[in-house]
C-alpha cells in the first residue's frame, strides 16, 4: 500500500481540475475536469492501494471513483460489493472503467455475468453483455450462441443506449469469432440497422455490425 491518504489524494485530484476539460467532459455525461493521462500518472505514483480505493469510492465523487478504479484490487471485491458498485456507475467513464478494469478482471466475472444478465436496470444488464462478449471471444464453451442471437434479434433495436451498445458488441463478436454463425449475425445487423449511421472517424472501424464483422475478419484472415 502507498502512504497516500484520502485527503491527500483528493487534494491532488483537485489540483488537476481544468474548467475547460470539465466543460468538454460534461457534454459526454462525465462530471469531472481531469485529463485522464494525468490521472493515470497519479495512479501510477500511488500504485495499488485497495483500502484507499474503497475510501475514494465512498466519496461519491466521479474523479475520486475513477482514481479508485485504477488503484483497486479487483479480486478483493465480494459479489455484493461488485453489484453495488456497478449500480452506482452512471457517469459513462466510471461505468466503462468499472466494467473493463474491475468486472472483467475479477475471478467472479462469470458469477456476476449470470447475476446481472436479466437485470431490469439496463446499466447492469449492459455489463453482463460486456462480460458475455469476453466469453464469446475467449471461451464460448457452454454459451448458447444461437439463443444469444435470438435475444439480440428481439431486443437490440429498442434497447437503451448503453445496453444496445453492449448487445451490438456481442453480436459483432459472434460474427467475428464463430464463422458458422457469421451469416446470421450479419443478417441481424443488416435488418436492424443499429448504429448504421454512427459517425466513425477516418481509420476507425464502424460499430455497425456487418461492417465491423467484415473488417475484423478481413484483418484476421489476411
Amino acid at each position: 500500500m502507498s502512504e497516500m491518504t484520502v485527503d491527500a489524494a483528493l487534494a491532488e485530484l483537485a489540483a488537476l481540475e481544468d474548467p475547460k476539460m470539465r466543460a468538454a467532459n460534461e457534454k459526454r455525461g462525465d462530471d469531472h475536469g481531469i485529463n485522464l493521462s494525468r490521472m493515470r500518472a497519479l495512479a501510477k505514483r500511488i500504485k495499488t492501494d485497495h483500502p484507499l480505493a474503497l475510501k475514494l469510492w465512498s466519496t461519491g465523487d466521479t474523479a475520486a471513483r475513477l482514481l479508485a478504479l485504477l488503484i483497486c484490487t479487483p479480486r478483493s471485491f465480494t459479489p455484493d460489493e461488485l453489484d453495488a458498485m456497478l449500480r452506482q456507475t452512471q457517469p459513462p467513464k466510471v461505468n466503462d472503467w468499472f466494467v473493463n478494469y474491475v468486472a472483467k478482471k475479477t475471478p467472479l466475472a462469470e458469477e456476476m455475468r449470470m447475476r446481472w444478465f436479466d437485470d431490469a436496470d439496463p446499466t447492469v444488464a449492459a455489463a453482463a453483455w460486456a462480460l458475455t462478449t469476453v466469453r464469446v471471444q475467449k471461451d464460448a464453451a457452454g454459451l448458447d450462441l444461437p439463443h444469444l442471437l435470438d435475444v439480440i434479434e428481439r431486443d437490440l433495436r429498442d434497447a437503451p443506449a448503453r445496453l444496445q451498445w453492449s448487445m451490438n458488441e456481442t453480436l459483432a463478436n459472434i460474427g467475428i469469432f464463430h464463422p458458422e454463425l457469421r451469416a446470421r449475425a450479419r443478417d441481424i445487423g443488416e435488418r436492424l440497422r443499429v448504429l448504421a449511421d454512427y459517425p466513425t472517424a477516418p481509420g476507425c472501424t464502424s460499430p455497425f455490425a456487418p461492417i465491423w464483422i467484415d473488417e475484423i475478419v478481413r484483418r484476421r484472415e489476411g
